[in-house]
């Protein structure tokens, strides 16, 4: 599915939840920011997820405008900024669940690594409802966070680079009334959530801090379809 307008577009994933399942809808919508490995098997598998759970799920390809080099430098460097395409093209996928006639209009935001910095950054202004970061970058502007939606935070312990932002964040939300839900999983690295095709360099990414964690992987769902329940149907 094409996202954004016809004169630039990018490339999406949409998952439908089943009928046998979620009912006939409409359904709540969810926006899913891939993380640096971009839209693959793992960014589907979990639209899939949401959709069977009875959300109806987009994943814009962030990198769709160009060289794959060129793209993640443009996203990153949007990441950074907090202004630029990337957030246009979130803004998009947004739009076009709100205009679908089987969303009820409320979405939230679900981001991975760098889409769990997005998720943290369009958590306010951006029309979302509710805000799933993995393992994401606290924002440096404390003001991000102002008026933000509803967030439910995941993260490792044992993720190197991330060290101390849960509860960095658990503090900035509670100073600013905004419900919450952030956790910090003692036996998780970074990626713990995601199923990426590592390869041989999988033992290497292992020791650095990265990696599946299915035990935690498994209670962040819990958490996020428990919060999303609350804060979305």
């Amino acid at each position: 599915m094409k996202i954004g307008s016809s004169t630039d577009s990018i490339d999406g994933y949409v998952a439908v939840p089943p009928a046998s399942v979620a009912g006939e809808g409409p359904w709540p919508g969810v926006v899913i920011v891939h993380d640096i490995a971009g839209l693959g098997d793992d960014s589907r598998s979990i639209a899939e997820r949401f959709a069977t759970a009875g959300y109806l799920a987009v994943v814009p390809d962030l990198f769709g405008h160009g060289g794959f080099v060129r793209c993640v430098r443009a996203v990153m460097g949007s990441l950074r900024s907090g202004q630029g395409q990337a957030f246009q093209d979130i803004d998009a996928a947004r739009a076009l669940l709100a205009a679908r006639p089987d969303c009820t209009g409320k979405i939230g935001v679900v981001g991975f690594c760098m889409g769990g910095g997005f998720a943290l950054l369009t958590a306010a202004g951006h029309g979302f409802d509710v805000s799933a970061p993995y393992y994401g970058d606290v924002p440096r502007d404390e003001a991000a966070l102002d008026d933000a939606c509803p967030i439910v935070a995941s993260y490792g312990a044992k993720d190197r680079r991330l060290a101390g932002s849960a509860a960095k964040l658990e503090k900035r939300l509670t100073e600013r009334g905004i419900p919450h839900d952030v956790k910090e999983y003692p036996d998780a690295a970074h990626s713990f959530a995601n199923r990426l095709s590592l390869g041989p360099f999988g033992p290497i990414l292992r020791v650095a801090g990265m990696g599946y964690h299915h035990e935690s992987s498994e209670d962040a769902w819990r958490r996020v379809f428990a919060f999303f329940a609350e804060h979305l149907r």
